[in-house]
């Protein structure tokens, strides 16, 4: 043996020892694995990354690594490395396996995975894939118990860890190597039917469900047909192998690919959806005819008449697969956009996508008062509703029903991006103070990192309605929400030593950097109000100052 390959063999020995040896050290084992029945042990994945003197096991990197320190740039032969070093490697995680395998720290399976550097390139290599057969037949009983009891008789909502594992364990290809697809879209169907009085509870759960579904289509289901090409930088590339679409016994698992699709696009954000649309495309590409429907007409959770509705007034069609809602106005009267709002307010109540676009025939063309915001279809049609005083209570459920934190109309990006309900609540917000709630439900909900609409509407919002005793709450909440670019001109009304008192009462209780961020669109960096403070006297003076105190916390 060389004194490079006897180096590098003694290099990597001693990672994959630090690896079971670190791990072997967590005193949370035991407990660990017994937060729930489905899950049998901690442990079911090891990489080793060789690289001379620098040899990481699953990220963790020797301490000592001068001791394997290359003196020459000397790299190892590939056929070295797979017919000599792999085998001794291999032969140590089975002897380790032998004596912890049946512990906690261990899963039911277990694979070994390597990277090297050799003279030839880098190799990759499966090592190892082992299967503990008792573990795996204790896990599908308990699996099969926990279905029986919590999920077919069972009325309560469930843990979100039990979902984490299951759903995983349901396309587990060594639990169920031929899953009957039917019944485990079944069992994803009851975990949301008992978590739905729990609305972020059901959004955690979701979530998981479709993490493992994206990761069974991604790494079992669309390998089988397609070339797969991932990039840092773009998104995955799919080129469809030859012959792969006629492999009808390989296609059956389609209905999940489809599952998967739908639950991206009507529960992710938006900047996820595009995977669900690529879910789609590639089942219409292997000859789904089902995948085409969805592509015409929806993913047929609605009932037709929730999604198309025609008459003398107007035309409505949904589909909940692009996020779109076409609307034709075939007469501009009140009753027509009475029955558009009905129609959207319906189907976002009923699960609807909330990053929805309107595409709008019609031959009004209003816009809101409001610099900034996107001249687009959506804008326009509840620009046009708000001409109509008796549908501003429509338009307001509407709004409720549209605002959701992360969510983003389809038809806005960049500086125009905006959340679902923006034109409605700013429209209803600058015409009544009846509506000043709606305001800062908007606001309380506004994602401040991917939008910025907000700072125009706050603009237009001071200007329409000033600084009263009504409007300063608004106005406080818009204040939080805005983005360091925002400019509120109110400081000449704050003047006022009256309306000055208002303000500073909002900003009571708030943290320190809360409260500068607060200030900066009306007066400015704090030196400014500092200033201004020096200049002025009596209770304005005291005011000022108190302002500048309470927003100098943010530095303590």
């Amino acid at each position: 043996m060389s004194t490079l390959q006897e180096q590098a063999t003694t290099e990597m020995m001693a990672a994959v020892e630090a690896w079971f040896v670190e791990r072997l050290q967590r005193t949370d084992l035991e407990s660990a694995v017994n937060r729930t029945t489905l899950q049998m042990g901690i442990f079911s994945d090891f990489l080793l990354d060789y690289k001379p003197g620098r040899t990481t096991a699953d990220d963790f990197q020797l301490t000592d690594t001068d001791a394997f320190a290359p003196k020459t740039p000397s790299r190892l032969d590939e056929a070295v490395v797979r017919d000599s070093i792999a085998p001794q490697l291999v032969a140590m995680v089975q002897a380790k396996l032998e004596t912890l395998a049946d512990t906690p720290l261990i899963d039911y399976r277990f694979s070994f995975r390597g990277k090297f550097q050799t003279a030839q390139g880098k190799l990759h290599l499966n090592l190892l894939d082992y299967v503990n057969e008792g573990k795996r037949i204790s896990l599908l009983e308990r699996i099969h118990t926990y279905i029986t009891q919590k999920l077919e008789g069972g009325n309560r909502p469930t843990k979100k860890l039990e979902t984490f594992f299951l759903a995983r364990h349901l396309l587990d290809p060594h639990l169920f190597p031929q899953p009957d697809i039917a019944w485990t879209i079944a069992q994803f169907e009851r975990i949301e039917q008992l978590n739905k009085s729990r609305p972020q509870a059901l959004a955690e759960h979701r979530g998981d469900i479709i993490q493992a579904v994206s990761a069974w289509a991604e790494k079992q289901f669309l390998p089988q047909f397609y070339d797969v090409q991932k990039s840092s930088y773009r998104a995955t590339e799919y080129t469809l192998k030859t012959g792969a679409a006629n492999d009808t016994q390989a296609l059956q698992p389609i209905d999940l690919l489809l599952y998967g699709a739908v639950m991206i696009l009507r529960h992710e954000p938006s900047y996820a959806k595009s995977k669900g649309l690529k879910f789609l495309e590639i089942a219409r590409e292997l000859g789904s005819e089902r995948a085409v429907r969805m592509l015409q007409e929806g993913s047929g959770t609605f009932p037709d008449a929730d999604i198309h509705v025609k008459n003398a007034l107007l035309e409505c069609r949904a589909n909940d697969v692009f996020a779109t809602i076409s609307i034709t106005i075939a007469q501009e009267e009140e009753g027509a956009y009475a029955q558009a709002l009905a129609f959207i307010t319906h189907l976002l109540q009923n699960g609807f996508p909330k990053s929805y676009q309107i595409k709008l025939k019609s031959k009004a063309k209003a816009y809101l008062p409001i610099k900034g915001l996107a001249k687009s279809d959506t804008h326009r049609f509840f620009a046009n509703a708000l001409a109509y005083a008796p549908l501003q209570p429509q338009l307001e459920a509407y709004a409720r029903a549209a605002i959701e934190e992360f969510e983003f109309y389809a038809d806005t990006e960049g500086e125009k991006n905006c959340m679902p309900g923006s034109y409605a609540t700013f429209g209803l917000g600058l015409l009544d103070s009846r509506f000043f709630p709606l305001v800062q439900h908007y606001m309380a909900n506004v994602d401040e990192e991917h939008q910025c609409v907000q700072d125009q509407f706050t603009a237009a919002f001071a200007e329409q309605h000033g600084v009263t005793t009504d409007s300063i709450p608004v106005l406080a909440a818009c204040l939080r929400a805005c983005t360091d670019n925002a400019k509120v001109k109110i400081q000449a009304e704050l003047e006022d030593v009256e309306k000055l008192e208002l303000f500073y009462q909002q900003l009571q209780g708030l943290e320190g950097y809360l409260i500068e961020h607060m200030l900066y669109p009306v007066w400015g960096k704090l030196e400014k109000l500092a200033t201004l403070a020096r200049k002025a006297d009596g209770r304005r003076k005291e005011l000022l100052l108190a302002l500048l105190a309470a927003a100098s916390k943010a530095d303590a």
